[in-house]
C-alpha cells in the first residue's frame, strides 16, 4: 500500500457551528509540490490551521494521515517535531522576546523530542550564519524583538528562516507572497527550491491568489478550492484559466 506524505481523507470541519470544510480529500507525495487556490473564504487558510493542530476547529468526520499516521489527536507541537511546518500568512508580532531566541528554543524543542541535546547560544550563532545569508538577511535581525516593526518582506523571510531550521518534511506556505516584493519573491522560492533539491522527503503545500509565486516554483499539481472542497485538480496550466475566466468557471450553477 502506498504511503503518502499527507492524506486526507473526507474531512468535515467546522467551528462555531459552521461547517468550513466539507468531504475535503487530498493526497501528497514525497517531493512533491502542490498548490491550493481559490476565492476568499473558501477554506484555503483554514485547512493549513486544522493540518496544524488549531484549537478552534473540530473534526466531525474524515482523517488527517501525516507520514503514515493519524494526527488528528496530536498537539501542534508534536505536528511540528513530527515535521509538519506552517509558514503564516500574518505572523504574529511579540514584544519582548527577541527573533534569536525564538528560533533557538523552537530549534532546541525539536532536539529535545528527538532526545537530542540543546545547543548553546554560542553554537546556535555559528549554525543560523550560513541560513541568515541564503535569505540575505543581516546578523542584527537576530536581536530584534519577533516581528516587532518587521516590513512585510522581513516577516516572510523570518517564516522561511524558521523552515530552514527546523528541516520539515511538509511545509504548508500561507500566502508567503503576501506583501512582498519582487526580490524577497525571488529570493524565498530560490530557497524553497534548493531545500527540495537536497531533501527528496520534502513536500511543499502552497496557499496562495497569486499566480507569480507559482512561476518560480512550478508546482506538480495545482488544486482548485471552492466552498470547504477541491473542485478541480490539474497541472499549472490551469492558472492562465484562473487568469483569463476568474473562479466562476468552476463553480456549479
Amino acid at each position: 500500500m502506498k504511503k503518502y506524505i499527507l492524506e486526507i481523507r473526507n474531512l468535515d470541519v467546522v467551528t462555531n457551528n459552521i461547517q468550513i470544510l466539507n468531504n475535503f480529500s487530498l493526497k501528497i507525495n514525497k517531493n512533491e509540490t502542490h498548490a491550493i487556490m481559490g476565492p476568499n473564504g473558501s477554506g484555503k487558510s483554514t485547512l493549513a490551521k486544522i493540518l496544524t493542530g488549531h484549537p478552534s476547529y473540530k473534526i466531525r468526520n474524515g482523517t488527517i494521515n501525516f507520514l503514515g499516521e493519524d494526527i488528528s489527536i496530536l498537539s501542534p507541537e508534536k505536528r511540528c517535531h513530527k515535521g509538519l511546518f506552517l509558514a503564516f500568512q500574518h505572523p504574529i508580532e511579540i514584544q519582548g522576546i527577541t527573533n534569536n531566541e525564538f528560533l533557538r528554543t523552537a530549534y532546541n524543542q525539536k532536539r529535545k523530542f528527538y532526545n537530542q541535546s540543546e545547543i548553546t547560544p554560542l553554537e546556535f550563532a555559528f549554525f543560523i550564519k550560513k541560513n541568515l545569508k541564503k535569505l540575505n538577511i543581516k546578523d542584527n535581525f537576530l536581536f530584534r524583538d519577533l516581528n516587532d516593526g518587521f516590513s512585510g518582506g522581513e516577516k516572510k523571510r523570518n517564516e522561511i528562516l524558521q523552515m530552514l531550521l527546523l528541516k520539515p518534511k511538509l511545509a504548508i506556505l500561507d500566502e508567503i507572497d503576501s506583501g512582498v516584493d519582487i526580490d524577497a519573491l525571488k529570493l524565498i522560492a530560490k530557497n524553497i527550491l534548493e531545500i527540495k533539491r537536497k531533501n527528496v522527503k520534502f513536500s511543499t503545500l502552497i496557499i496562495t491568489h497569486y499566480p507569480k509565486l507559482l512561476e518560480y516554483l512550478k508546482p506538480d499539481i495545482v488544486h482548485i478550492m471552492i466552498a470547504g472542497t477541491i473542485v478541480y485538480s490539474g497541472n499549472k496550466e490551469v492558472i492562465d484559466v484562473i487568469e483569463r475566466y476568474g473562479y466562476n468557471i468552476f463553480i456549479k450553477n
